[in-house]
């Protein structure tokens, strides 16, 4: 298997640090609002590499935080008049909705900062003791210097950030001893969370959050580090720095980074209008249909958001859908029971559409290919089936085109419709549940509908629906 890491800029055989078990780290979202659909690009892509490596027996623990301690969670709690923990908790709630909308595999950890700060002082005393690192009134800094080998992922060179300017501006810069030295303790402001520490109240630097929930839960040295080419610098960069300085050891063998998503060709941002959450888009497709948009392209990728590829990312998926629902229809019709030796030669032909589905995958996971590959299936199963055909050959076919779907992390295997009388009894009772003020049962009536493509709007004549 190939994987491209960032750090060496080329292709390299997978060979993980211990024989049959794969540790990843992958950086999850700041939660003070609800997710875009440029967080939603690392989510799906990286839930797609473990599940292959699951699919080819790997054991994964796979390990993404959610950094619930930022000043962008500060900002809105302030503007909302709650604490910080409240606007974390609820939008780590909503985003594990999300999630799940995008059939996303809960982590096998997803650390929270705030409660893993007692293991980031450790460290931080470590790098003072070790001499990587120094406070200045309460704030610490990490010697960027004094890391020889710092840029070798970002391939920057510290002269050059310096003579240009790019430096890693932090509050107190004159109080460092190198403009491109960066925070790893700072002190609280009026109204911030804050935590005891040897140097001041306050709470730890972006950075050193990361590499310590990575120790904690997959050890000083990992397999696979990912996340979005943003974070290459310095986000990763510096935990390269923090890690490898306190453990004296290598911290990640392989660096995978998807590229940008744009919308409509233009990068996303509030300003200009186009920003995108995955809730919005859930109201209008069903969130596999962005799944299957996400890995139409190759995850290094630039990926262009836009209504028409959205269109044709669903005609693609209901191809597969409605390829596995005539195989179930006919399960249901023919009578033949056992495969004819012209079925089990046909049998053997689709291991030519395996081979090239796996070859795709263990190419630096090329999902564009892999599915190309499902739609090759695809096309010989609907050519290949008939109510004469064996329950044991269509079921083989629709155990594989259900098999390699899943490894995307695509369900086609359709649920049976709601009857509309059904939607009305349960409309019906959430508003009931909505009177009787009990708002978490109406919030998982609406969730129910929701995940069967039920989509509700509150209006002044009252509740309508329709479907995704």
């Amino acid at each position: 298997m190939k994987v491209y890491n960032t750090l060496t800029r080329r292709k390299e055989e997978f060979v993980p640090l211990e024989e049959g078990k794969v540790k990843m780290y992958v950086c999850g979202p700041t939660v003070y609002n609800l997710i875009h659909i440029g967080n939603a690009r690392p989510m799906i892509v990286f839930d797609t590499v473990r599940r292959y490596f699951e699919y080819k027996g790997y054991e994964v623990n796979f390990v993404s935080n959610f950094t619930d301690v930022d000043d962008k969670i500060i900002k809105k709690a302030i503007e909302e008049g709650v604490s910080a923990n409240e606007i974390s908790q609820r939008y780590i709630a909503e985003c594990k909705k999300d999630m799940e909308g995008m059939n996303v595999k809960p982590a096998t950890k997803h650390p929270l900062a705030t409660e893993e700060i007692c293991g980031m002082i450790e460290m931080i005393s470590d790098l003072i003791d070790k001499g990587y690192a120094y406070e200045k009134n309460g704030t610490v800094y990490f010697r960027t210097r004094k890391f020889e080998e710092y840029g070798k992922l970002s391939h920057k060179n510290l002269d050059d950030l310096q003579s240009g300017g790019r430096s890693l501006l932090v509050t107190g810069e004159d109080e460092k001893e190198d403009s491109l030295d960066f925070v790893l303790w700072k002190p609280k402001k009026e109204g911030e969370p804050a935590w005891e520490s040897p140097w001041c109240d306050g709470r730890p630097g972006w950075h050193i959050e990361c590499s310590v929930m990575s120790k904690k839960y997959l050890g000083e040295q990992i397999d696979i580090h990912a996340g979005g080419e943003d974070l290459v610098f310095p986000h990763h960069e510096n935990e390269i720095a923090q890690s490898e300085a306190a453990n004296g050891k290598e911290f990640a063998k392989y660096w995978l980074h998807n590229a940008f998503l744009n919308i409509d060709n233009h990068k996303m941002s509030k300003s200009l209008g186009n920003f995108r959450t995955v809730r919005e888009i859930g109201e209008k497709y069903d969130l596999q249909v962005l799944r299957f948009f996400m890995l139409s392209a190759h995850y290094r990728s630039p990926l262009n958001f836009s209504a028409a590829l959205m269109e044709s990312s669903a005609n693609g998926l209901e191809r597969i859908l409605t390829a596995v629902a005539n195989l179930k229809h006919l399960l249901g019709v023919v009578s033949e029971e056992n495969m004819t030796a012209e079925e089990r030669e046909q049998v053997k032909e689709t291991e030519n559409f395996v081979r090239a589905y796996e070859e795709a995958m263990e190419d630096d996971f090329n999902t564009a290919d892999a599915i190309a590959s499902i739609f090759d299936l695809v096309k010989f199963a609907n050519t290949t089936t008939s109510a004469q055909s064996s329950k044991e050959y269509l079921q083989t076919l629709y155990d594989l085109i259900v098999k390699l779907s899943d490894v995307l992390g695509l369900i086609v295997e359709k649920e049976e419709e709601m009857l509309a009388e059904d939607i009305e009894a349960l409309i019906e009772e959430r508003q009931a549940a909505r009177k009787e003020r009990n708002f978490q049962r109406a919030d998982e009536i609406r969730d129910e509908l929701l995940k069967k493509g039920i989509i509700l709007e509150d209006t002044r004549e009252g509740v309508k629906w329709k479907k995704a």
